[in-house]
């Protein structure tokens, strides 16, 4: 939710008056995290609600060009049955690493966890996306902190 402010005068009114507009964000739903895949990374996860904003998909876009377009059809997969959640430097925030097999394609995602002490009109959010070299995968994966995998994973 993005506030803005517009001072406001009127003859009837001797002072002035602020206004504060709330202007909705575009925003995407993605899909629904299992909060149990999730919670190395905190226990104060307040909702199971994954969404992606406009102002993400434009980083995304410029940073990462053509991965948004090419992949945008494997985000709910890639949220909802991650490979690996890892941790990131920054609180609340995860990395999560996909291998899409039958593409031969991995992918990294970032995403910010909802916290008790955020905003309640927010959600876990995507703060960026993109394909990664299998090279850089495995790399991630002796490098990083790996806090949950799945089963099937022998990496």
């Amino acid at each position: 939710m993005i506030k803005i402010a517009c001072k406001v005068s009127t003859s009837s009114i001797k002072s002035d008056i602020i206004i504060i507009k709330k202007v909705k964000r575009d925003v995407q739903f993605i899909g629904k995290l299992d909060r149990e895949k999730f919670k190395a990374i905190t226990d104060d996860i307040t909702t199971d609600e994954v969404i992606l904003t406009s102002k993400q998909v434009v980083h995304i876009k410029e940073r990462h060009p053509n991965d948004y377009e090419e992949y945008f059809g494997y985000f709910k997969e890639i949220v909802e049955n991650p490979d690996y959640i890892i941790r990131d430097k920054q609180p609340n925030t995860t990395f999560i690493l996909k291998e899409i097999v039958e593409k031969d394609k991995r992918f990294q995602l970032i995403l910010r966890l909802h916290t008790s002490e955020d905003n309640e009109e927010y959600k876990n959010s995507i703060i960026t996306f993109f394909k990664i070299s299998e090279n850089k995968y495995k790399q991630y994966l002796r490098n990083k902190e790996i806090l949950w995998k799945r089963l099937d994973k022998n990496e």
